[in-house]
């Protein structure tokens, strides 16, 4: 099983599809990012994820390959600010997932719909239904998530941050029942904050983990001393953490059993090895050697 938000969890999702095959596969996925905007409920975490799996990721690292824009061409033409930005069979997910939950479905099955129309065996869960909404405190305001992001280009240092709605929220049963079977438990190389960190702080998520027989092993997301992409640094100083893999380990503390980086630490039992995701192999290998530590630790 693998926890994941962002582009870095989609990946190693990715190349753990390629190691154990989709019937093994469960993702949970952030649902903190989440936005409805022109008519459609969009979740980029699940879909990105799903996109992944069913290899057809766009080469700019988000939405669908070979997606035209023509809604959006559409909707600036009428005068309205299109500052996020997607496109038309990307929209179309977003519109199809709105139906579904007005027509009264669960986001769960919302999800589930979706990657079964696009091909997708393996389960990709929504870590919860209740709404969860990311607020960043920036510049002297508060932003939704994906305005800090878009709008403000995240690179305002972080003041605050609030996951709006998550004490009300709960992991769904299918989260829970994946958690107490699965074998193993990676945290994907996702921005620990605010991707890994709704989803941690659902109430009684973290005993869930605990819980669970399976070790809980976390992927670093630096490479090399840097991280690939996002906002990590800056969520990274707001936490008081160093930006580095002791820091994303020691956010970590008490839940997760080993850290793959490729670089040591101290604190707890380390695979050291290269996790740069560039390619399929490379993202086969990570998962390969991630599970086979994860399953040495037990």
């Amino acid at each position: 099983m693998v926890l994941a938000g962002g582009t870095g969890g989609a990946k190693l999702a990715r190349g753990m599809l390629d190691v154990v095959g989709p019937d093994a596969l469960v993702v949970i996925a952030n649902t903190a990012d989440d936005v409805e905007i022109y008519g459609a409920y969009v979740s980029p975490d699940p879909d990105l994820v799903t996109f992944w799996l069913a290899d057809r990721i766009d080469d700019r690292g988000w939405g669908l390959a070979g997606d035209s824009f023509q809604v959006m061409d559409g909707l600036r033409e009428l005068g309205v600010d299109v500052w996020f930005n997607l496109g038309d069979r990307d929209l179309a997910v977003g519109i199809e997932r709105a139906r579904r939950l007005d027509e009264g479905a669960r986001l769960t099955d919302a999800q589930a719909a979706i990657a079964v129309a696009l091909g997708v065996g393996a389960r990709v869960l929504p870590m919860s239904d209740r709404p969860v909404r990311t607020r960043v405190l920036s510049a002297g305001r508060w932003w939704p998530f994906q305005e800090f992001m878009i709008k403000l280009g995240g690179r305002e240092p972080v003041q605050d941050l609030d996951f709006r709605g998550l004490r009300a929220a709960a992991p769904t049963p299918e989260v829970l029942q994946a958690i107490a079977t699965a074998r193993v438990i990676v945290i994907g190389p996702s921005n620990p904050i605010i991707s890994i960190g709704p989803i941690l702080g659902l109430p009684g998520l973290r005993d869930a983990l605990r819980a669970s027989p399976a070790r809980v092993v976390a992927v670093s997301p630096m490479v090399r001393g840097a991280v690939m992409k996002g906002p990590t640094a800056a969520f990274m100083q707001w936490s008081g953490q160093p930006l580095s893999s002791a820091g994303i380990a020691a956010g970590y503390a008490g839940l997760i059993d080993g850290l793959v980086a490729d670089e040591p630490i101290d604190s707890l039992p380390v695979l050291e090895a290269d996790v740069l995701m560039d390619s399929d192999a490379a993202r086969r290998r990570v998962a390969d050697e991630t599970l086979r530590f994860a399953l040495s630790l037990q």
